[in-house]
């Protein structure tokens, strides 16, 4: 039983070590990055196009989806 406890602190042990060093790893790489990396250039701003107006539907197909709705609702009543 101890050497299971043993071996249990162990590999707890490697594995917060492992992830202490993953961190300042990851925190170095990141101040590298910073100090040698130009900074990203940020986009100019745009005026944003008006959305489009909703093209006109054919009277015959706006029939059509009228037929299909009153279908489906007199299928599907509560």
């Amino acid at each position: 039983m101890s050497q299971a406890a043993d071996l249990m602190i162990a590999g707890m042990g490697f594995v917060f070590a492992f992830l202490v060093i993953l961190v300042f790893a990851t925190l170095l790489m990141s101040k590298i990055i910073a100090r040698f990396a130009p900074e990203p250039a940020t986009p100019a701003k745009t005026p944003r196009a008006k959305p489009k107006t909703p093209a006109a539907v054919d009277p015959d197909t706006a029939e059509a989806i009228k037929k299909a709705i009153a279908q489906y609702r007199s299928r599907h009543k509560k």
